[in-house]
């Protein structure tokens, strides 16, 4: 079993008039529109119909008699199932989509379903470390060390790193099955910080945690290489159509995610005594930010993810929010000598490759 981390503390001196006039405006904005921090009926309609675009793409897919044609439509019910997470599961994952908490983790268990991942191990990497240690080594388990892609300063430099910038869409392409055939099992096997956390404990956790995973494969896999071997379709073909489309899926929301806590971010080696050097607002400040979709419209369908150092401040709320929130951080920061950065996906991605860069250079 892994040994649990110890907590580690931000100082709150110079942070308490920017939290608590954040606080301030944040709530003025809720209240002046009579308003709540979950989805609202748009959200709840917005999931519907991504739900149901899933499954009848999966009906269809199982209907087609082509190959081709079935790809096509499996490629479409995984890729709705990977939009149902990043709009869907996220908020639940923080308790930000429905305001009762059974609700949330029922919407996370079956939205997972396309993509293999547990949403209690998932949400528990996500809330309790990722959220709370933003680029901190060893702490923050996005980041942890896997030998393939050095993503800090303080990880160990191997020599096949220095073209991490041309094959790391590879590696991203291969984030999400990495977490549920690896970082999952892991997880429940106590290999990790997380065995500490008590997540799905007992027998009743097993049979929650294999009865998922069980279905994963027979909803992806199962039942399809059942039917089109049936309509003439070989099992190569699911196969394939299965491996792309996680891969797919798992590209797309790294394209969304990777380089909100690289671009210009600072990393932190574990601080003797367990005392950061800044106040939790300035780490976050710190070690991410946001960018603008462009079309601004494509945001709807983001999940807020593009929101990324706003929904570090507000986890707790709905994504629908994040642009008022994001205004109140862009007007708010500067008279408090906090740095927020909003900048374009092109900046974004130029700031990515120059990180990937830098970390595959060999150090001195």
């Amino acid at each position: 079993m892994a040994d649990s981390l110890p907590p580690l503390s931000f100082p709150a001196d110079g942070e308490q008039a920017f939290h608590r006039e954040l606080k301030r405006r944040s709530h003025a904005y809720l209240s002046g529109r009579n308003d709540h921090r979950f989805a609202d009926v748009a959200r709840w309609v917005k999931a519907v119909v991504l739900l149901l675009l899933c499954v009848g793409f999966y009906l269809l897919s199982l209907m087609q008699q082509q190959g081709l044609a079935f790809m096509l439509c499996y490629f479409a019910f995984v890729m709705m199932g990977m939009l149902l997470n990043v709009n869907v599961n996220h908020d639940a994952s923080h308790n930000a989509f429905a305001c009762t908490p059974w609700v949330n983790r029922l919407a996370g268990r079956l939205v997972t379903i396309p993509l293999g991942v547990d949403p209690d191990y998932w949400r528990t990497r996500h809330v309790s470390y990722h959220h709370v240690y933003a680029n901190v080594e060893h702490y923050d388990l996005d980041t942890e060390e896997n030998g393939f892609f050095r993503q800090t300063p303080f990880q160990q430099w191997r020599a096949h790193m220095r073209y991490q910038h041309l094959y790391w869409p590879l590696i991203a392409a291969l984030s999400l099955p990495y977490i549920a055939l690896v970082f999952d099992w892991s997880d429940r096997l106590g290999k990790t910080p997380l065995a500490a956390e008590g997540v799905l404990a007992g027998r009743k956790g097993w049979t929650v945690f294999i009865a998922s995973k069980l279905c994963h494969i027979l909803v992806v896999l199962v039942i399809p290489l059942v039917v089109c071997l049936q309509h003439g379709i070989g099992w190569q073909t699911v196969l394939i159509a299965y491996l792309l489309s996680q891969m797919l899926a798992s590209l797309l929301v790294v394209f969304l995610l990777l380089g909100t806590h690289w671009a210009q971010a600072e990393f932190y080696a574990v601080p003797e005594g367990g005392q950061m050097p800044q106040g939790w607002y300035r780490h976050n400040f710190a070690t991410a930010c946001d960018w603008e979709t462009s079309p601004q419209w494509l945001h709807h369908l983001t999940g807020g993810l593009n929101y990324h150092l706003t929904h570090h401040l507000f986890p707790g709320w709905n994504h629908r929010h994040y642009p008022a929130l994001a205004a109140i951080l862009a007007d708010l920061a500067p008279h408090y000598a906090m740095d927020y950065r909003c900048i374009g996906y092109r900046e974004l991605l130029q700031q990515q490759q120059r990180f990937l860069r830098a970390m595959g250079q060999q150090p001195l």
